[in-house]
């Protein structure tokens, strides 16, 4: 988590309280998320199967945290009702450049730290500091790309940040389908909610911004809601007013001025109403300016971000899992336990079969749209759980032996 992700969580804690709400995972039953696929990859290769440096791996030597935890998530998502959509990033903007120098600096010292924890063998600073050398690779990307198309779940592949990507799809709706065999379903409703580790999603827009939605279940930390609508009424500003609160306070296309943080940023904001006021009034001898200080070009990024074309874009799709492919990929190519796997994979099934049932016994399109309604009661989700009490993973962690080789057979990594 980043200073500046810290800093604004406090800041709406502080001063928009009513903006942000705890929910329970079962509260998004039904709903569409569209998820910031490249951020939960980073906290699966941090947190999942994670022994001090050495991260889960396959006999032949391989990552597999990134698949693990992609797996087991997207299931406890399907499970709970939940329809995830996951988006890549793309190409990042040029503005963008410094951070990831920055980026690339720090993973450079944590890796000297690292080999001086390890020369003292201080398992503390060894764990600490390999988490920060952490760098999801384009191998990472496109192993979970190609498991979640196998489970069935769509992707998309963002033509720049994912964060506006996602807050894009949330903000114009967007028509879906379901597919399965020969049938297909279609029916023209929202994004519901954008999820992410990142507070950007607020700053492009997105109407409703989840945090810890994919953080391990194990830890029982409840997903926090956050409304821009309620943001922007609690703080009393405009969404540019509130776009300049966040470049003023630090964001990925440029450095914050030293001296303002998240509460005096918001004070300025508020006196002056603008980021060029602001400049006009300052105390330039307390506060530095930056020579180069690209303020306005981040703010065009937050305000017209590089998104697809919702016109040109084909239509979200769940279809069935290939269960053939996805023990192909996990066991045969990746060493997960084969038991496991295919309890798993009947579980994809079980749950793609019960969506068909249901969407089958509506005899209109409007009948078909109150399914991918969310249920008023949680008692939903409960229900459906409950038959599936045989082929849950818990269950198969219980029954299923371990296996012989690499500890990336779902062993001690539930998410």
């Amino acid at each position: 988590m980043t200073e500046k992700f810290q800093g604004l969580t406090k800041l709406l804690a502080d001063n928009a309280p009513k903006s942000m709400k705890e929910q329970k995972f079962e509260t998004y039953f039904g709903r569409k998320i569209a998820i910031d696929a490249s951020m939960s990859i980073y906290q699966f290769l941090i947190v999942v199967g994670r022994v001090g440096s050495e991260l889960l791996t396959n006999e032949a030597g391989d990552v597999t945290s990134h698949l693990q935890g992609m797996f087991t998530r997207t299931i406890r998502l399907l499970e709970a009702g939940l329809m995830p959509v996951y988006i890549f990033d793309g190409k990042p903007p040029g503005l963008k450049k410094h951070v990831l120098s920055k980026r690339f600096s720090k993973r450079e010292d944590a890796t000297k730290d690292l080999k001086t924890a390890q020369a003292a063998r201080d398992k503390e600073s060894i764990e600490k500091f390999s988490k920060r050398t952490v760098k999801v690779t384009k191998q990472h990307n496109d192993d979970c790309k190609r498991l979640l198309r196998l489970m069935g779940v769509p992707v998309i592949e963002a033509p720049s940040e994912a964060e506006a990507e996602c807050a894009a799809l949330c903000k114009n709706g967007k028509a879906c389908a379901y597919i399965y065999l020969s049938l297909f379903y279609l029916a023209s409703y929202n994004v519901y909610a954008v999820a992410s580790e990142d507070m950007d999603s607020l700053t492009f827009g997105s109407p409703r911004f989840l945090r810890h939605l994919m953080k391990p279940s194990s830890k029982k930390i409840p997903v926090m809601e956050f409304e821009v609508a309620k943001v922007l009424e609690e703080l009393d500003l405009t969404m540019d007013q509130f776009i300049d609160l966040c470049i003023l306070s630090g964001c990925d296309y440029c450095e914050s001025i030293r001296g303002i943080g998240g509460q005096t940023a918001l004070k300025f904001i508020r006196q002056h109403g603008s980021i060029e006021n602001i400049l006009e009034n300052i105390n330039k001898e307390r506060y530095h300016i930056p020579e180069t200080w690209p303020y306005q070009e981040a703010r065009r990024l937050f305000k017209e971000p590089l998104v697809s074309d919702p016109t040109d874009q084909p239509e979200i799709k769940w279809t069935a899992p290939d269960e053939e492919g996805l023990i192909t990929f996990l066991v045969n190519e990746n060493g997960f336990n084969n038991e496991r796997v295919t309890k798993a994979c009947h579980i994809l099934v079980i749950l793609a079969i019960e969506k068909i049932k249901v969407t089958k016994n509506k005899s209109s399109q409007g009948q078909l749209e109150s399914f991918f309604k969310p249920a008023v009661s949680t008692s939903t989700p409960i229900k459906r759980k409950k038959t599936l009490e045989k082929v849950t993973i818990e269950s198969a962690k219980k029954k299923s032996k371990p296996s012989g080789g690499g500890r990336s057979s779902f062993s001690g990594a539930e998410m």
